[in-house]
């Protein structure tokens, strides 16, 4: 064994002669590889940097999104390649034992298993990297466009990105080489020799990690329905996947096994020939099925999630856009009651009067202006569903909730509806009962300053008033401005120096002369010209005090908005993608794994009498009903993490449960079609196995 060429010749000779095997993983390889490239190449692209001169914010989100994927990606690359490389070291059991009884020692073993690493990396880290710099160009062009962002000119290549891609998945590979050297020391010739073919013996059925299972996956789904909230579903949402994740591994692992005995032990279904021989087939091999199928099972649930989640932010944003920015000149003015001897108070009209003569000064129409205005704070809640202005006093629930106030003037304005309200009475969304009472507390002072309650005589089906659900959430109506005044001085009374200002806001439409729509850079330069008058002191005479007077044009919010819904979206299909390839290959493996299993099992069933259709037929239905529980689980998961995903979504202003839901319904179907597709196209895989 002195010849030094032998061992790369044999490691290549290796690799062609399990090509079914190995060529499959080393695209899976130069498909991770690639991924990373190029996101590591978008981060450094220089022409990013410079792509959207005065909007920062889009060279961040290309930044932001990027590191985020290329972190997930090798995490997701780490699972997947040691999870392949343990199916692919056991079919090579039987191999690798030979060549130690034919007399080369595991010293000589394991330089064929080195070379056989070399050159796998030099295909998947080479090839991954040479495909990556092949579609930097196409990824950056599809990107830019989901983001309504110009594209950068010119190619660059990324050096550092190189190195790093290439960095990783050395140390990944050189880590399931020590894994397969260390299996190759610790392992016998004879145990190599059957390695490959060693059965399963019938698994024990474990109580406790059964009971384990169905308590984390219980508690998951509890916690994903229990939300409330945007916030409170960004504080558990890690926690419920990792109950879920724990679950479903234990569901797969012992519950499985559980339900299996419990069908053997009804004597009537299990003596049937397809039942009798599909249970005892899944029951013996369970225990290897049960982590793949696990891993399959949360795979698709991640790829159903991300991608209906980005979906329906992308596909919302319009709506959010007209939540955020009613009209295409929004104005919003903060002012106080508490004024100095001498100050007028802020009059709304007149700041109407300035802001519709200052459009119309510039040659554009004013259309369709609408004001509201608005008084908003923070409030506890007690455990008989009154409210304090104390909120972290020792006998409140704990929650905390936002309560916002507008008239029904600016209902009207907002909604086009109409409500009839008199003294002492409010139209309410977020509340039960009838009434809202409200104590006024001094925050840590504990002083009392009395109480208030409004008859609530409509509720409110949707919130007229939409924001980021970072909390409870309660919008009430009240007859008249002075009402919601007197509002705004009970809480400053209460909060003091912590007290919420009064908003007024106005939102007109804008149109040219003749009445066509204005486009997006005459709006712009309209601002424009907006920020210089306001500089000028005569700009806002009449107007009275006020502390703040902001402006923003909806084209620009548009930008933002989908640039970040963009981004999303590209991201959810970027690692949706690398994950559906995954599952894919997993299946593939699988398949073929269940099809050197069943061979034997194949003949033998026949030698016992049963004909060649029966064996097919019960086979068939075993495979399917394996191939096919990990997607239904996942449907399941997807179910209960619905109502966590919509609360998630209310963070970005989208509140469109309907159309969450669509994307959601529309995202499963597919992915199902694509599952079932894959189904077929690996059976055949099986079946030439199994009946060669």
């Amino acid at each position: 064994m002195r010849n030094s060429s032998l061992y790369p010749k044999l490691a290549l000779q290796n690799i062609r002669n399990n090509r079914k095997f190995y060529l499959p993983y080393v695209l899976a390889l130069l498909g991770d590889a690639a991924a990373i490239y190029i996101m590591s190449a978008l981060v450094n692209d220089p022409g990013v940097r410079y792509m959207t001169p005065g909007r920062p914010n889009g060279y961040l989100y290309v930044e932001m999104f990027m590191s985020i994927g290329m972190v997930i990606a090798f995490i997701f690359s780490a699972v997947f390649v040691l999870y392949i490389n343990g199916f692919l070291i056991k079919q090579r059991k039987k191999e690798l034992g030979l060549y130690n009884i034919l007399g080369m020692g595991k010293r000589h073993i394991a330089m064929v298993l080195v070379f056989e690493t070399v050159y796998i990396a030099a295909l998947g880290i080479g090839g991954g990297l040479l495909a990556g710099l092949l579609l930097h160009k196409l990824v950056s062009l599809m990107i830019h466009k989901v983001m309504g962002m110009p594209v950068p000119f010119g190619f660059s290549v990324s050096w550092s990105g190189m190195a790093q891609t290439a960095l990783m998945f050395l140390l990944l590979l050189g880590v399931t080489l020590l894994c397969n050297l260390n299996k190759v020391r610790a392992s016998k010739p004879i145990e190599l020799l059957r390695g490959g073919s060693m059965g399963e013996r019938e698994p024990k059925t474990r109580w406790l990690l059964t009971l384990l299972g169905i308590v984390t996956l219980g508690s998951g789904y509890y916690i994903a329905l229990k939300a409330q909230s945007g916030v409170e579903a960004v504080m558990w949402y890690f926690v419920a996947v990792f109950l879920v994740i724990v679950g479903t591994y234990c569901l797969f692992t012992a519950v499985s096994i559980f339900v299996l005995k419990a069908l053997r032990r009804n004597k009537k279904f299990y003596y049937q020939t397809g039942h009798f021989i599909g249970i005892s087939g899944m029951l013996h091999r369970m225990k290897q099925n049960a982590v793949g199928l696990a891993n399959i099972c949360i795979l698709c649930t991640m790829v159903m999630v991300m991608l209906s989640g980005t979906l329906s932010l992308y596909l919302g944003t319009a709506e959010i856009l007209e939540q955020q920015y009613p009209g295409d000149f929004n104005i919003e003015v903060r002012y106080t009651l508490d004024l100095e001897e001498g100050e007028t108070p802020f009059d709304p009209e007149a700041m109407r009067a300035v802001q519709t003569g200052f459009v119309e000064s510039m040659g554009y129409q004013a259309k369709n202006v609408r004001t509201c205005g608005e008084v908003n704070f923070a409030l506890g809640q007690f455990p008989d569903g009154s409210y304090t202005t104390d909120r972290f006093a020792e006998n409140t629930t704990g929650g905390v909730a936002s309560l916002s106030c507008i008239t029904a003037d600016g209902y009207t304005a907002m909604t086009g509806e109409t409500l009839e309200l008199h003294d002492g009475e409010i139209a309410a969304y977020g509340l039960e009962g009838d009434t809202l009472t409200i104590h006024w507390v001094v925050p840590e002072q504990g002083t009392d300053l009395g109480s208030s309650s409004y008859k609530i005589v409509h509720k409110l089906k949707e919130n007229p008033y939409h924001s980021p659900m970072i909390m409870q959430m309660i919008t009430i109506v009240v007859p008249d401005r002075e009402t919601s005044e007197t509002l705004w001085r009970l809480q400053a009374d209460a909060y003091q120096s912590n007290s919420s200002s009064l908003i007024w806001s106005a939102y007109i439409d804008i149109a040219r002369p003749d009445g066509t729509p204005v486009p997006a850079e005459e709006l712009q330069t309209l601002s424009d010209a907006y920020q210089e008058r306001s500089l000028e002191k005569s700009f806002f005479d009449g107007t009275g005090n006020w502390l703040i007077c902001s402006q923003r044009l909806r084209s620009d919010g548009a930008e933002d908005a989908y640039g970040l819904a963009g981004g999303f979206l590209f991201l959810g299909i970027f690692l949706g993608f690398i994950f559906l390839m995954a599952t894919v290959l997993m299946i593939y493996y699988k398949q073929i794994s269940e099809g050197y299993e069943d061979k034997e099992r194949f003949e033998i069933m026949q030698k016992v009498g049963l004909s060649r259709d029966e064996v097919r037929a019960s086979i068939r239905s075993q495979v399917l009903m394996v191939f096919f529980l990990p997607i239904a689980v996942a449907a399941v998961h997807i179910v209960f993490d619905f109502n966590m995903v919509e609360k998630l979504l209310t963070l970005f202003y989208l509140h469109d449960t309907m159309l969450t839901m669509l994307c959601t319904a529309g995202t499963v179907l597919v992915f199902f079609a694509v599952y079932g597709a894959v189904y077929l196209l690996t059976a055949r895989t099986y079946y030439k196995i199994v009946e060669r």
